[in-house]
């Protein structure tokens, strides 16, 4: 990493993302599912709001911007973290973590369908592995399967996870000229509204008091939610999104060890060696396919060199003919027209 202090911080992170599905099964001691989804993300917009003024940093007040952001925090926040708190009523902490594993594969998915995802075929397998790995833990051809209502709950968050990510990446990246924590901000400012609505449905019953449940709650929502999202943007603003999302891989890890060790929870071997397929796949999805630019030769005094000293080099059709150079030019501009092919496509690819 280019800050060795990231590698504590990623640390810190999959300590904080793993552990909340300990705190939500915690919580359920006192508050339902909707009143923890409410809180939690209440307090994190607080801790949001409040590191984007000591920034200086001020919300958008565009209704378009909103819009999208009012669909993002549906999918990306309220109705995962509802339908979380839903199935750990029945479901250990653990197990949960490992449910949430799949999340990248249902992006993936649905990027597929949403016509924004290449499918070479090492992401296909990583894609078809890591649903196999789902089978696996599911086990449906044995007579106590673990597929029921709580699990399918959160199932379903992992996959409302994957619609969010993928809507976020369609309508919410690119030149908006806000920075990543505003618009978390503005999501979990969204999100609070949905989770407004949906007490209701199961959020108007008394508090529990419970200090402990009332302590996990807290946590989630003040480091589980804000701070956790603040040290996110750190890592993908100092060493980009491909090194901050490897915490995917050490949050199941971290949810499984802590159900064990605090809750007493165990998971049998078939639903450990599921887990460890579906990592696999998570990775496998991961993989770039995509060759890496060759880097233009160093312009030295030949014969080459200088008839682009005379020639505009920003577009390859204006680079000089190669049938006036010799066989070694020819070859050292066959790269240099290669390389810039690839930066052209690669500067207007959708997905940027």
């Amino acid at each position: 990493m280019n800050n060795p202090t990231n590698y504590v911080r990623l640390g810190v992170l999959a300590l904080l993302w793993g552990s909340s599905f300990l705190l939500i099964k915690l919580a359920l001691g006192a508050l339902s599912p909707t009143q923890i989804a409410l809180t939690r993300i209440v307090l994190g917009a607080a801790v949001l709001v409040a590191l984007c003024a000591l920034r200086g940093l001020r919300l958008s007040s565009d209704r378009k911007l909103w819009r999208h952001i009012a669909v993002a925090a549906l999918f990306g926040s309220a109705l995962p973290w509802v339908l979380f708190g839903l199935g750990e009523q029945t479901v250990d902490s653990g197990l949960t973590g490992v449910l949430n594993a799949t999340t990248p594969l249902w992006t993936v998915l649905f990027g597929l369908f949403a016509g924004r995802e290449a499918m070479p075929p090492a992401r296909l397998g990583g894609l078809l592995l890591g649903f196999f790995g789902v089978l696996l833990i599911f086990a449906p051809w044995q007579g106590g399967s673990l597929l029921d209502w709580g699990v399918l709950a959160c199932l379903g968050a992992a996959v409302s996870y994957g619609i969010g990510y993928v809507y976020i990446g369609r309508n919410l990246t690119g030149d908006h000229g806000l920075p990543p924590l505003t618009l978390a901000a503005m999501q979990m400012i969204a999100a609070t509204g949905y989770a407004l609505l949906a007490l209701p449905l199961d959020g108007l019953r008394p508090v529990g008091w419970d200090p402990l449940a009332l302590l996990a709650v807290a946590v989630l929502g003040i480091f589980g939610t804000g701070l956790a999202f603040a040290i996110n943007y750190r890592i993908i603003g100092e060493e980009g999104a491909t090194t901050a999302s490897t915490v995917a891989y050490l949050m199941p890890i971290v949810s499984v060890l802590l159900g064990w060790l605090l809750l007493g929870e165990e998971l049998g071997l078939r639903v450990l060696l599921g887990m460890a397929i579906v990592l696999l796949g998570v990775a496998l999805t991961r993989r770039s396919t995509t060759p890496k630019p060759v880097a233009a030769p160093e312009i030295e005094e030949d014969e080459m060199s200088n008839q682009l000293r005379t020639q505009p080099t920003t577009r390859t059709d204006e680079l000089p003919p190669i049938g006036r150079l010799s066989a070694w030019a020819r070859f050292r501009l066959a790269l240099l027209r290669g390389s810039q092919l690839y930066a052209e496509l690669a500067s207007n690819h959708p997905m940027k």
